[in-house]
């Protein structure tokens, strides 16, 4: 971990700031006209149709204020589902639902919602609260991700997800998000879900925390997060990987889910992925990105192969 080193120590591991990373890696990677590949999450689901990348199902789209009256009806036979912004951030206004009682719908944590708060939520949606600028937005209903029984005690009321920097088509740095009681089923650090650094090139466990402080166990279940060997590693890489081509985005954040049916899913991208991931990896961003630039500025090559070297070459710096 850094814990309070100084900035002069920091450079020299490696660390990024934001400044770096706003003005190096996405203003030279990411050209402004591309961000909606990956801002708009609706956007994102029917690029990824032309791409053949596998998504959790979209059950529909709420655009307009009038569509809210149909959710009753639209929702009445369904018991799992999640809704969110197509153009929030930061986990903000994600709406997740486990289960039904009547007319009640009950959350990971086991809060009761009613229609009309269900309701109320699309509407706030659709004001633009929780996206980006405040913009008016249009609410997506998802079917709800069964996460695979591999991270049974690691994640607690809700769907864990695995977070990968992809530099130019390199996969450079991993992380798990496992949801808490706190962070209320999200896999969002800010409100208090678990970041486990993972390892690029077997999938398993490098060390972890919560509000930027180091644990050893989750926090809700006691299961030790050391054991955490994410499931289907090569076809997660791969599939985070492929979002270089999908997007044309040299700096990326791709969110991947396991569904136990399916498999690996693409959650969402993000055109300006936070850095909290050096914190839970232990480690610097800035030698990976620089081996993977210049690895891309040498030749060409397809997804597995991009895998193949940063497994082999970026995973132990």
């Amino acid at each position: 971990m850094f814990g309070l080193a100084s900035p002069l120590h920091l450079r020299r591991k490696g660390v990024v700031g934001m400044n770096k990373r706003n003005f190096i890696y996405i203003a030279q990677s990411n050209p402004r006209h591309l961000y909606p590949r990956v801002d708009d999450k609706l956007k994102t689901k029917l690029l990824c149709a032309q791409h053949d990348i596998p998504v959790p199902r979209l059950m529909g789209v709420c655009r307009v204020q009038r569509h809210i009256k149909q959710l009753p009806d639209f929702l009445a036979d369904e018991s799992q589902f999640c809704i969110k912004p197509a153009k929030g951030s930061g986990g903000k206004g994600i709406l997740v639902i486990t289960e039904r009682q009547g007319n009640h719908f009950v959350k990971p944590s086991g809060v009761h919602v009613t229609e009309e708060e269900v309701a109320r939520h699309v509407s706030n949606i659709l004001s633009g609260l929780y996206s980006l600028g405040g913009k008016p937005d249009v609410a997506l209903i998802e079917e709800l991700v069964q996460f695979t029984s591999d991270f049974d005690g690691f994640s607690f009321e809700g769907v864990p997800d695995v977070r990968i920097i992809v530099y130019h088509g390199y996969p450079v740095m991993a992380m798990t998000r496992l949801s808490t009681h706190a962070s209320d089923g999200k896999a969002n650090l800010h409100q208090g879900a678990v970041g486990v650094g993972i390892d690029i090139d077997t999938g398993r466990a490098l060390k972890a925390v919560q509000h930027a402080r180091p644990i050893s166990e989750h926090p809700d279940t006691g299961r030790a997060l050391n054991e955490l060997v994410i499931p289907c590693w090569d076809e997660v890489l791969e599939l985070a990987a492929k979002a270089f081509e999908m997007t044309e985005l040299g700096y990326l954040g791709a969110d991947i889910v396991l569904d136990r049916n399916r498999g690996p899913l693409l959650l969402e991208l993000n055109a300006r992925p936070g850095l909290a991931i050096q914190v839970a990896n232990g480690r610097g961003l800035e030698p990976r990105v620089k081996l993977a630039a210049k690895q891309a500025a040498t030749e060409q090559l397809g997804v597995k192969e991009r895998v193949s070297y940063s497994r082999e070459h970026i995973a132990p710096l």
